[in-house]
């Protein structure tokens, strides 16, 4: 039972990963139709913070309207910024200033990131040697992946400073929710993340007044990538996520963003017939053993753990 439950977030972590790496793609063909990236986050936030009220009610989860201190509820403002609003604008606006390939650069090397962070905080998640090393070959890998061959970089302060302020968001959120997961359950939070996210971004409304074109909403292919990127990469994939984080650990969890890059080449090679080369296959490979050599220490805290509550 132990091997099982150990391994389950594991392969769920894996999986909404996986969902995550194939928003880049329905985010791109939404924005082809004619929607703004600010049109795209706000729609697809509201339709998972309808989506998780309508769960509340029926389960009874999470029903609670305020957390038990202001000091929880700031924390709840900062998942909001740092894991909603801020962290989208930043990295979906970087995207207009400097190219697609440094964006996944920057932003897929969060999980790095978030371990240094994570690791001046709290003294039992610091980093080994042999988890550096590992960090650096995923790093590496997603290099590989993202650059394709082309090794090139444009350099473009606004656009890579954007990247770095969507990288920083993450890693503070990676940061915060750790607190969090300790006082209340994954559906508070989620929903607290989505309520606070739609909220922050009213002013950025203030300054752009934009909205969406009806006609553009009503098409069918449009209002199902909405539904897509609301109901399952927002709703089922944040709720799953705050989950994996509070079972696996933020650092460990946090690893897995390494495999975006991985998981948009196959749903770009799938929808949108774009080519896969000998340097995914080779900056694949360079990412699953990075991210082997980040997870062991945690695995063998974890078995020496278990061992200990057997002898006991």
């Amino acid at each position: 039972m132990g091997a099982r439950s150990n391994i389950i977030p594991h392969i769920t972590a894996f999986l909404v990963v996986c969902v995550w790496g194939s928003t880049f793609v329905f985010t791109k063909l939404l924005l082809q139709s004619g929607l703004s990236p600010a049109h795209v986050f706000t729609l697809r936030f509201v339709i998972a913070y309808v989506l998780l009220v309508v769960v509340t009610l029926l389960t009874g989860r999470g029903r609670r309207l305020f957390c038990n201190t202001l000091r929880h509820e700031l924390l709840m403002v900062g998942l909001g910024i740092t894991g909603g609003s801020l962290y989208f604008l930043t990295e979906n606006q970087a995207l207009i200033y400097t190219t697609t390939t440094n964006t996944s650069l920057i932003v897929c090397s969060c999980p790095i990131v978030a371990a240094l962070l994570i690791g001046l905080f709290y003294r039992s998640e610091r980093m080994s040697g042999i988890q550096i090393a590992g960090s650096l070959m995923a790093v590496m890998g997603v290099a590989v992946v993202v650059l394709n061959g082309h090794f090139v970089l444009h350099l473009s302060p606004l656009g890579d400073g954007l990247a770095l302020c969507a990288n920083l968001c993450w890693a503070v959120y990676s940061l915060l929710i750790i607190p969090a997961n300790r006082h209340y359950d994954a559906v508070f939070i989620t929903r607290k993340v989505f309520f606070y996210g739609m909220l922050t971004i009213i002013p950025y409304y203030i300054i752009h007044p934009e909205l969406p074109d009806i006609a553009i909403l009503l098409q069918p292919g449009v209002i199902c990538n909405l539904l897509f990127l609301g109901a399952v990469a927002s709703m089922s994939c944040f709720l799953l996520w705050t989950w994996v984080m509070d079972r696996l650990g933020a650092m460990v969890a946090t690893n897995y963003v390494y495999m975006n890059p991985i998981t948009t080449v196959v749903f770009a090679w799938w929808i949108l017939s774009e080519p896969v080369t000998p340097f995914f296959v080779l900056g694949s490979l360079l990412i699953l053993g990075g991210m082997y050599l980040a997870d062991r220490r945690h695995s063998a805290t974890a078995h020496a753990g278990e061992a200990k509550e057997s002898v006991r």
